[in-house]
């Protein structure tokens, strides 16, 4: 099935809609103990990375609630954060959608990823530890094996883990709090454009480049990978939305 997906004043596309399994109720990884609200912030987070509420789709909270099996306070909380932080429109009396993908939008991410994640990447091949290396080594070859079975959730999922990991090993908490936002924001993005076996293939191979600079604390060959990676990825959007 598809849904209709906005990208501008005039420009309308189509995306594939996810499969039914994207809807089930919370899975046990995706829950935040103690905090139904964290819970239902994560659940619906993951649910616009994937697609499973497309962009442009009216959410139903009532709906919502019940297939999350969630109380409506947390959910309309987690749909207030959400609405922060770019994810999705509040609209009085007439309710949720979740934002239409803008070329805009994703074109003005990029630039910035391209000044901040390339500094970013200096700093972990100058402080990255053998404990940090053998972190991203593992990421690596995790998405490795979802690349192999073609696990479109799972590649986005380790893609993620991927840069959130060496957000932290920069040392900088405000870098890494701006690096995070960036890349949920890209997400989505990330699941539209990159749908081909061949296409993942070659995001694994950019991000075993970046490492390889990191494992010689080669900085400037690490900056360059990551603005191979994120030009790539720049080029790829733009063919899809």
């Amino acid at each position: 099935m598809k849904r209709i997906m906005k990208t501008g004043a005039s420009k309308v596309r189509t995306i594939e809609k996810s499969q039914p399994a994207s809807r089930r109720a919370p899975r046990p990884g995706r829950t935040v103990p103690g905090s139904l609200r964290g819970t239902a912030y994560e659940l619906i987070k993951h649910e616009i990375m994937t697609c499973a509420l497309a962009p442009g789709e009216y959410v139903n909270e009532s709906a919502l609630c019940s297939r999350l099996k969630l109380g409506r306070t947390p959910v309309n909380q987690a749909l207030h954060r959400l609405m922060l932080e770019g994810l999705v429109d509040i609209m009085p009396r007439k309710g949720v959608i979740v934002k239409p993908v803008s070329l805009d939008e994703v074109m003005h991410i990029i630039e910035v990823r391209l000044l901040t994640e390339t500094y970013c990447v200096r700093l972990v091949a100058e402080r990255a530890t053998e404990a940090d290396i053998a972190e991203l080594e593992d990421i690596l070859t995790r998405a490795g094996q979802w690349t192999r079975v073609h696990n479109v959730e799972q590649m986005m999922l380790s893609d993620q883990a991927f840069h959130n990991v060496l957000a932290r090993i920069a040392g900088n908490s405000v870098l890494s709090g701006i690096l995070r936002r960036l890349h949920d924001r890209s997400l989505r993005f990330w699941f539209i454009s990159l749908k081909t076996v061949g296409r993942h293939n070659h995001v694994q191979d950019q991000h075993e480049s970046i490492l390889a600079a990191i494992r010689k604390h080669d900085a400037p060959r690490a900056e360059s990978a990551m603005r191979s990676h994120i030009e790539s990825f720049r080029d790829n959007v733009a063919r899809y939305v």
